[in-house]
């Protein structure tokens, strides 16, 4: 196939993430009220908090891709911090109070154990048991902190659909399909990033190459539903919940995702200085973004720029770097 072929082959596998996520974040709600569980514990126990990312990361590593499974953990979590929460204020200021602040303070430590694990270019399942461990442990101090499970990713957002539903009626009736739309997401996913590494890994089938393009292109494309997710956000008003939901995600890729692609199948890669300078650009973007906002209580349209403007400059180093 043609290089072309292989390019619209991971547009398709994006195509299917992206689909994939908006069906399991619109439902789950919806299924959690009837089931009468929360939606944290619904979207942990079939797809967690940051499908997305988790789905591309195994799929990666058990197609023996460890620079794919690295680069969209890495790539997705600076997208996060510098495209949402940038674009997002430029629409409307976001805020950013204690509950931001904690998910930002407490994942700039994690973020550090990641890059610690991930510095030499090896995550075994020691290593990535021990991430699961420490997202566990993330969740369990905020929960303890906060007395309820943290907003995560798509889980923030849609806490307003299971609060709907807690006194609609129909919501007994709807489960059935609820549950089958929410199954029928995680599946497109999986397919969408079994399909997406495939197609980089024949577009770059060396090492470097799959770790250019998967914190670029596979990092931006899986972070993109936080995107629109923040910028939906700004333009209703800009939930706190929703804007935790998005730093709070950083801890998620960082912990559970690089821990379960290490799980599924150990990740090796051959030029493990590559990922140096995007780890320390990682915690930068986080606490790059943490300080603008503790320092007014919001992220404003100014903050937002200077976001914005620094992900060029992480697109520039990656690019050029040998």
């Amino acid at each position: 196939m043609a290089d072309v072929g292989w390019v619209a082959l991971a547009l398709v596998g994006v195509a299917g993430i992206v689909w994939g996520a908006e069906v399991f974040a619109e439902h789950l709600g919806d299924a959690a009220a009837a089931l009468r569980v929360s939606t944290f514990a619904l979207a942990l126990l079939l797809a967690g908090a940051e499908p997305e990312e988790l789905a591309t990361g195994i799929a990666a590593s058990l197609r023996h891709a460890p620079a794919i499974a690295f680069g969209d953990v890495i790539g997705a979590n600076v997208a996060m911090c510098l495209v949402a929460l940038g674009v997002g204020a430029s629409f409307a200021p976001l805020p950013f109070g204690h509950r931001v602040r904690l998910y930002g303070l407490l994942g700039l430590p994690v973020g550090a154990v990641c890059a610690w694990v991930a510095w030499d270019g090896r995550v075994g399942r020691p290593a990535g048991f021990l991430l699961v461990v420490l997202y566990v442990i993330y969740v369990a101090v905020i929960w303890r902190v906060e007395g309820r499970p943290p907003a995560l990713g798509e889980t923030g957002e849609i806490e307003e659909a299971q609060q709907r539903k807690a006194t609609d009626n129909q919501g007994r009736r709807r489960i059935g399909k609820d549950l089958v739309l929410i199954v029928g997401g995680v599946i497109a996913m999986s397919i969408g990033a079994t399909v997406l590494v495939e197609g980089i890994r024949h577009l770059a089938s060396a090492d470097a190459a799959q770790t250019k393009l998967s914190l670029t292109l596979v990092g931006f494309a899986t972070a993109f539903e936080l995107v629109v997710l923040a910028v939906s956000a700004s333009r209703r008003g800009a939930s706190e919940a929703v804007v935790a939901a998005v730093v709070g995600s950083f801890a998620y890729n960082a912990t559970m995702t690089l821990g379960a692609a290490a799980l599924a199948r150990p990740l090796l890669i051959t030029n493990p200085s590559q990922l140096h300078v995007p780890l320390l650009f990682m915690l930068a973007a986080l606490a790059l973004a943490t300080g603008i906002g503790s320092i007014r209580g919001h992220i404003g349209r100014t903050g937002g720029l200077v976001l914005l403007a620094c992900y060029p400059v992480f697109i520039l180093l990656v690019l050029t770097q040998p």
